[in-house]
Parts: structure tokens; sequence; C-alpha cells
């Protein structure tokens, strides 16, 4: 990684998911790439799904940060945010220091094995309550055992 990509990367790490704000959106998995040529900063992010109400404020974010910050590390002033769709976000992207940041805020993160905790006092004894939770890439549950709902970032 050069220099210059290597500066807006660590820049970068400021930036949190809006909806998830104890996420970064590197933690996330959703920034896939970063150009830095003379003239301008490139960002490719992707969703974590199509119609992803957060998608502008992160866009917005990004350039905040990078506007902010790039002029002290002498980075290029023109910054360009792209959207990839191709290959699909997919929770596997989220870091392992996301997924421990996840389930101390009180989510707990997807799981393959299909095994679901509750966040606040780690029962097994979950039911799920909707398909949908506060945001479309989560499900509600409660726990049986602290009667605690919580939300529960479903795998895709």
């Amino acid at each position: 990684m050069n220099g210059n990509v290597q500066q807006v990367y660590e820049l970068l790490k400021q930036v949190t998911d809006p909806e998830i704000p104890v996420l970064s959106l590197e933690d996330l998995g959703v920034i896939r790439d970063i150009d830095v040529n003379d003239s301008e900063i490139i960002v490719t992010i992707s969703p974590t799904y199509s119609g992803c109400p957060a998608m502008e404020v992160m866009e917005q974010d990004i350039v905040d940060v990078l506007k902010k910050e790039g002029h002290r590390v002498g980075l290029p002033s023109n910054i360009r945010v792209e959207t990839q769709l191709s290959p699909a976000w997919t929770t596997d992207w989220i870091t392992e220091k996301g997924k421990k940041a996840l389930f101390e805020y009180g989510i707990m993160p997807p799981s393959k094995s299909g095994e679901i905790l509750c966040p606040q006092c780690e029962s097994k004894q979950v039911e799920l309550i909707s398909q949908f939770g506060s945001t479309a890439c989560k499900a509600l549950y409660r726990c049986t055992d602290c009667l605690e709902p919580f939300d529960y970032f479903k795998c895709h």
C-alpha cells in the first residue's frame, strides 16, 4: 500500500456506520478500495444491502473526514466515492473486532453456526420476535432468561 493510500486508510478508520456508531466502515467491511493519484482520492464502498438508506450518509462522512484531515497530510482535495455492487457485501467481511464491538453494544453479530446468544446475559435461550429488527439487515430476538429484546445481525 503506497503512503498516500495508507494515510487515507488511517483517516477512514474514523468514519463510523451511521446506524451502528460502534462500527467503523473498516470493521463493517464496506470499504472495498482506495486509490490516490495526483489530482484525486477515489474511495470505493459496497452497501450492506441494496437500497441501504445509510449509503448517502456514509459517502458524505467519508468526504467530510478526508476534506477536514486530508490537507494536514498533503492529500488531494478532490474526493470521489464510488459504489460497488459486485461482489455483493457479505457479513463475512465484518472484522472480528467489529463482531466483538457489535456484541458489546448489544447486537448479536452474524453466526454461521446458527447459535444466537443474548448479548445482555449470554444465554442461549432466545426466541425470534420478528425477521426485521431496527434495520432490515437485523432480526429482533428476545432472551427468555433475562427477557431483554435484542437485534441479531443476519448472515448474508
